[in-house]
This record gives C-alpha cells, structure tokens and sequence, in this order.
C-alpha cells in the first residue's frame, strides 16, 4: 500500500476526515504499519496504552478477561479507530484485541496522536462522538442482560 493509498484510508475514518492532507502525509509516513495472523494478540487488556491502531484490512475481536474466561464484546473492521481509550484516560488498556483473520493496521503513537489533537480540535469532537457511541451501546446490551437475567430469575433489584 503506498503513502497515498493511506492517506485516502485515513480520511474514510470519522475522526481524520477533517485532518488537512499534509497532515495526513505526515500521520501516514510517521505511523507503523503492523501486520497481523489470525488468533495474533494486537494488545492485551491490561497492558499499557502506547499506541491506537487504524483498521487497514481485516476484522479485530475485542475480548474482555471475566472471572469466567474471555467474552468477545464485538468486532472492528477498516477503517476503525481502536485502542484510544487507554491513551486518552491514561489507564490500562481495557479489553484486548485479537486478529479475527489477516489484520492490517496502521500504528498511531500516542505522542503523536495528542499533537494531532492539539493541531485540530474538530478530532476531539469527533473522538468524543465515536466514544459517546460506544458507551451508548454498552448501555443497551447491559441493560438487555440485566433484563434477561431478571427474566431468568438471576438477578434481583
């Protein structure tokens, strides 16, 4: 994939399409890429948040540790934005990522990634969307748990 392919992947991801194309040019040549096998960890809960990775190709699991064993809580494909969390709240990472099958990404650091976000603000905005979202989400499958273990006659008020 050349510069210039990334570039335009990129801009296919809510938070950089606001991002000028210079700036782009240069997220795209400073980031790594990371190629990745199936069933290869892409980070694991817990560890340190360094990096995000952008989804070239390839679909990603995103598995959390339980007391029970690992639960899948769902899956990313390009031109997702993952592992933003740990590095914006400065906290562990909260749940692993596994290549679901052939995983191609694009490594952000986190330096790196907090000078985009200085330089443009219209990425916070959508940042704060994206994770607004994804809480959203987690919300309602929580609560249709709760729901279906009350059903159940599991869980009480």
């Amino acid at each position: 994939m050349s510069l210039s392919d990334e570039v335009e992947l990129l801009r296919k991801v809510p938070i950089f399409a606001n991002v000028e194309l210079a700036k782009l040019k240069l997220l795209a040549f400073t980031s790594e890429r990371m190629r990745f096998d199936p069933g290869q960890v892409v980070f694991k809960q817990g560890d340190a948040g360094d990096a995000a990775y952008v989804i070239i190709e390839g679909v990603a699991e995103v598995m959390v540790d339980t007391p029970t064993g690992p639960i899948k809580i769902l899956e990313f494909e390009q031109h997702s934005f993952i592992g933003e969390i740990a590095i914006l709240c400065d906290v562990p990472r909260t749940a692993s990522v596994i290549a679901k099958t052939e995983l191609h990404t694009l490594r952000i650091s986190k330096d790196l990634f907090f000078r985009l976000v200085e330089e443009f603000p219209q990425m916070a905005v959508e940042i704060m969307r994206v994770l607004a979202m994804r809480v959203e989400n987690t919300t309602a499958e929580l609560t249709d748990a709760r729901n279906r273990l009350r059903e159940a006659g599991l869980e009480t008020d």
